[in-house]
């Protein structure tokens, strides 16, 4: 019997590596073949046009603004997620995380029939003046809504695997609750914080389907990257292609820091 040094040892058979390689090959291949597509001759100025800066822009601010309101919300639920039992709790915990299976058109009619002016608090929001409906505004909540599963889901991993021994050491020690979470729970899972922030960041930048039921498509306003890529495939298909590609490679870059920060 061939003997393996234990340091080599991977625990998997050969024949897995097979059908990873066909997977890796099924993802990749879409990507060479669109790049293989770019008009390079007309690369730079497809991608600095005004829509297709304005739409960038748009993205960028739009989805910084929404990872702040993941941020926000989604690190207390997954504390209390992770550190707490109740009952219900696991129902929920679906419900949190619905918007993961949700269509994303669904989200933006649910949305929309929420902060729309004949949505449930419509009425409310216009007699206070507020019109979020098919604004930037709208943007910014299309996008939270669909990333904020991501981050509590993947802070809600990172909280469980640490444990609580630090933070029972503290209390017994005489910290409160406010100390404990901000002297010794934030700061141990800081680097999970800073991933899922990431990642909400990268889903936020990518949303499309929410954002157009429920935002519309504005240049300027709510026309984000994926809305100006899928105007010009109807008008210009070498524009798309470009712009698909300056979306694939800021999507690549926030994964890989992503990833970055979480091998560290």
């Amino acid at each position: 019997m061939r003997t393996t040094r234990r340091s080599d040892y991977t625990g998997l058979p050969r024949w897995v590596y097979a059908p990873a390689a066909l997977g890796a090959v099924f993802v990749l291949l879409p990507l060479v073949a669109m790049i293989a597509k770019v008009d390079w001759a007309r690369f730079p100025g497809l991608v600095t046009s005004d829509a297709s800066r304005d739409a960038l822009a748009l993205s960028l601010r739009t989805s910084s603004a929404s990872t702040v309101l993941c941020l926000i919300l989604g690190v207390p639920m997954a504390m209390v997620l992770a550190r707490n039992s109740f009952p219900g709790q696991r129902v929920v915990r679906s419900l949190v995380l619905l918007p993961l299976v949700l269509p994303p058109v669904v989200g933006g009619i649910a949305l929309l029939y929420t902060f729309g002016r004949r949505g449930l608090l419509g009425s409310t929001l216009d007699v206070l003046g507020v019109q979020i409906a098919f604004s930037t505004t709208a943007v910014v909540l299309a996008q939270t809504f669909v990333a904020l599963p991501f981050l509590v889901l993947s802070l809600e991993g990172t909280l469980r695997s640490v444990g609580q021994r630090y933070e029972q050491v503290a209390s017994t020690l005489g910290g409160t609750p406010t100390f404990v979470l901000i002297r010794v729970t934030l700061p141990l899972v800081l680097p999970g914080v800073l991933s899922a922030a990431v990642l909400a960041f990268a889903r936020s930048l990518g949303e499309f389907g929410a954002t157009l039921t429920f935002a519309g498509s504005l240049q300027g306003v709510t026309r984000t990257l994926p809305l100006e890529i899928y105007l010009q495939r109807e008008s210009d298909a070498d524009a798309a292609v470009a712009l698909s590609l300056v979306l694939v490679v800021v999507a690549v870059l926030v994964v890989a820091l992503a990833q970055g920060r979480r091998d560290r």
